[in-house]
């Protein structure tokens, strides 16, 4: 098996994560290749002559092991793209719905993947266009979580214009506009009061960033719907943020927001489903009053 390795951040606890994880792969003869950047980090002299480094993904590649949390997992998907190849994350990091497997897990969640006692979880991504020339978006213009527009360097509100299939909707006058894929209604979405929903429901969710008007509320489409955005406020710029990735556009600019034609394979352990997952990570049950 052709394993690729990435991660962000060092720490002890990433050291000895990966230790183990490299342990157990050598023992099953995998071909290994970390991330070149991830590689200089860990400081592996000893295993500079067995492994392999990489800038960019093929298809020849049959998993990839990120090693952080969510963060980390949404950076990996724009090196995975539209190849197809199955991600599963070790959570190193702090919540973790994408990155479920803990350290103490590692060689028991890999043993079940190398016996191929998993699932594939199809997750669909956002992509995004504007009408103007950007380099920035040009590379890489999709999300997996959500893609959002907000306010820059301004306490001020911005006006956020929004078409769905050429039909105005409303114009949304908040700090800014989220629009989610159903693996983001977990993260900033659900921050801003928006709905948990399935990986494998069809839909998208429009969530208003602290809304002037408080009857502004969530909404939940269908994901083949073509979303349009139009921005202003006192500022002549604002943010747009495609997971992790900020780009500063001119107000001049028409977005264009729909699902990409290609779709991530997260890995899903048999033992550890979505539901488990949110059950655990939102403290259902907890409560010993329910």
């Amino acid at each position: 098996m052709k394993v690729a390795i990435f991660g962000q951040n060092y720490s002890d606890n990433t050291y000895n994560c990966v230790t183990t994880l490299l342990n157990f792969l050598e023992k099953k003869q995998s071909k290994i290749v970390i991330e070149k950047e991830f590689f200089k980090a860990l400081q592996l002299p000893e295993k500079s002559q067995t492994l392999g480094t990489f800038t960019q993904l093929d298809k020849s590649f049959d998993l990839l092991i990120s090693i952080g949390g969510d963060g980390t997992i949404l950076r990996a998907v724009t090196y995975v793209r539209d190849y197809n190849i199955p991600i599963v994350g070790i959570n190193t990091g702090r919540l973790g719905f994408l990155a479920t497997i803990q350290t103490n897990e590692i060689e028991n969640a890999l043993s079940e993947i190398f016996n191929k006692n998993y699932k594939i979880s199809k997750r669909s991504l956002l992509s995004v266009t504007i009408d103007a020339k950007n380099k920035e978006l040009e590379e890489i213009n999709f999300a997996l979580n959500e893609i959002a527009v907000s306010r820059k360097n301004t306490t001020s509100m911005i006006t956020v214009e929004t078409h769905l299939n050429g039909e105005y909707l409303t114009s949304y006058w908040a700090d800014g506009l989220i629009i989610s894929t159903p693996t983001g209604s977990t993260g900033y979405s659900l921050s801003c009061g928006g709905p948990v929903i399935t990986p494998e429901a069809n839909n998208l969710v429009l969530t208003p960033i602290a809304p002037h008007n408080l009857n502004a509320r969530p909404l939940v489409i269908p994901d083949d719907t073509e979303i349009t955005l139009n921005v202003d406020g006192r500022e002549d710029q604002f943010l747009l943020s495609l997971d992790s990735r900020i780009v500063t556009l001119p107000n001049s600019v028409t977005i264009t927001v729909k699902v990409a034609n290609f779709k991530i394979n997260m890995v899903e352990l048999i033992t550890e489903s979505f539901l488990d997952t949110l059950r655990k990570k939102m403290l259902w049950g907890e409560d010993r009053r329910n």
